[in-house]
């Protein structure tokens, strides 16, 4: 991506999607937040694949949500993020106007409960 002003993504460093450790920004009127999704492995399937980091002011780390793995209406594969500090709840898709599969769409959708 030559744009840094770009937000509401994911940059992954591999196709599979559910072992790439990815990195993005997720920005709103009220928030801007660096992101870090780091793979997640686990025997329960309820389990995410990915645990989510973002950077406090003062610059520490901390773990702020999950990615979970899915399946869309059409039976594929689809990922979901959720960063529980912000109340974000988001799909993951290809970013629009790009055919880089590994650069992920952070697409916000509001929770029914």
């Amino acid at each position: 991506m030559t744009n840094t002003k770009i937000t509401n993504f994911i940059q992954f460093n591999g196709n599979n999607i559910a072992t790439a450790t990815g990195t993005g920004r997720f920005s709103s009127l009220t928030h801007d937040i660096e992101l870090k999704a780091v793979p997640f492995t686990s025997d329960n399937p309820d389990a995410p694949t990915h645990r989510v980091f973002g950077k406090s002011p003062a610059g520490y780390e901390l773990e702020v949500g999950g990615i979970w793995q899915g399946k869309n209406q059409q039976g594929g594969t689809k990922y979901t993020l959720h960063v529980k500090p912000l109340r974000l709840n988001a799909n993951l898709g290809r970013f629009p106007g790009q055919d880089d599969d590994t650069l992920q769409a952070i697409i916000p959708w509001e929770d029914r409960n």
